[in-house]
């Protein structure tokens, strides 16, 4: 079996990362897995670090005959057997070059937004089958876009449950590396962008040190709004690490804060909460595909307010969770491969 991934983004976040872990999972069942993306994106900087080999096309737009052309041209001589497309632009490129050529065409849809109902948005019912990362996102794609159920399913992303193993840690280790040193650490990870959430952690964060001085808080990652979030915390006891090595971060962090305005299913959750750290969460997107009723708190997004309360609550009450178990059975990374080779399967029979 030989499968190509086209990806049209650059940056390198939960959509990214999940591509590159799912090329090495179904690698190490013997599928052999190619790249397709742009030049200057950092998935191909990645991919070509683990040994994929990766052709570069610019992926311009929805109607770049161009890339598609010479897609189809690799999709022949590669002998590709499936197509699996992730952004919009190189959906339409990769998965009209997929029905040229022959191959299946998979979407995965990553996002959690809508995707435009209108009759010309026609490419994802052209799809053998789509993958979505989270159930909210199969409902929208079966009521909204014509999508057949039987032809769609949910993976949420899988998170490497040996790498997460909070057996693998030394927590003072991880609090001395990160400059920790009050008796509590709230913290959140994840690229810096505005749908993340992160100034209403802050807002919280801004409450809380008025009234206790026994805690401080961190964020862990990088993006866009580094800047404008470093000028916010100011003179908090505050971290902002930039990239750092996720496990040990949520070693040494006693809270995990997820305050996004709109998720998947985010891998930095199911991270945290193999690591057995108790949680905080907006009720957002595909979230509650993680939650069974008590490992984690739910709370409405952009409020933080509620958010201060729940994180007080946890100070209050030393809370200690046993979250582990139920997330490595449903969302681990061989989970993940598993249900993914299964579609492979399903659609070149």
């Amino acid at each position: 079996m030989k499968v190509l991934h086209t990806e049209w983004s650059d940056g390198w976040g939960g959509q990214e990362i999940r591509i590159i872990s799912e090329m090495e999972g179904v690698r190490e069942k013997g599928v052999d897995v190619i790249l397709a993306c742009r030049a200057h994106s950092r998935i191909k900087e990645e991919a070509l670090k683990r040994g994929f080999k990766v052709y570069i096309l610019p992926f311009k737009g929805n109607s770049d005959f161009s890339t598609l052309f010479q897609l189809r041209k690799i999709i022949k001589n590669e002998k590709v057997d499936i197509v699996n497309t992730h952004s919009g632009k190189d959906t339409w490129v990769g998965g009209i070059a997929a029905k040229l050529s022959g191959a299946k065409f998979i979407r995965t849809r990553h996002l959690n937004s809508k995707i435009n109902s209108s009759r010309l948005n026609f490419i994802n019912e052209m799809a053998d089958f789509i993958i979505t990362t989270g159930e909210v996102v199969r409902e929208n794609m079966i009521k909204y876009n014509r999508i057949k159920p039987e032809k769609i399913v949910s993976i949420p992303t899988g998170v490497d449950e040996n790498m997460f193993n909070p057996k693998r840690f030394d927590r003072d280790l991880c609090r001395k590396k990160f400059g920790f040193n009050k008796k509590t650490v709230i913290g959140a990870l994840g690229i810096l962008r505005h749908v993340k959430g992160h100034i209403y952690l802050i807002k919280a964060a801004k409450e809380l040190l008025k009234r206790y001085d026994n805690i401080e808080f961190a964020i862990a990652g990088d993006g866009p709004l580094m800047n404008r979030l470093k000028e916010e915390v100011e003179g908090m006891d505050f971290k902002l690490l930039g990239h750092t090595d996720p496990g040990e971060f949520l070693a040494a962090i006693d809270i995990f804060v997820l305050p996004s305005l709109n998720e998947g299913v985010p891998q930095s959750l199911i991270q945290a909460l193999m690591m057995n750290k108790p949680a905080i969460v907006s009720d957002v997107g595909s979230v509650k595909d993680l939650y069974n009723g008590n490992n984690f708190i739910l709370i409405p997004p952009a409020d933080e307010k509620t958010l201060a309360n729940e994180i007080e609550k946890m100070l209050l009450n030393d809370i200690k969770v046993q979250t582990r178990d139920f997330i490595v059975e449903n969302f681990s990374k061989s989970k993940m491969i598993e249900k993914v080779l299964e579609v492979y399967k399903k659609v070149l029979n």
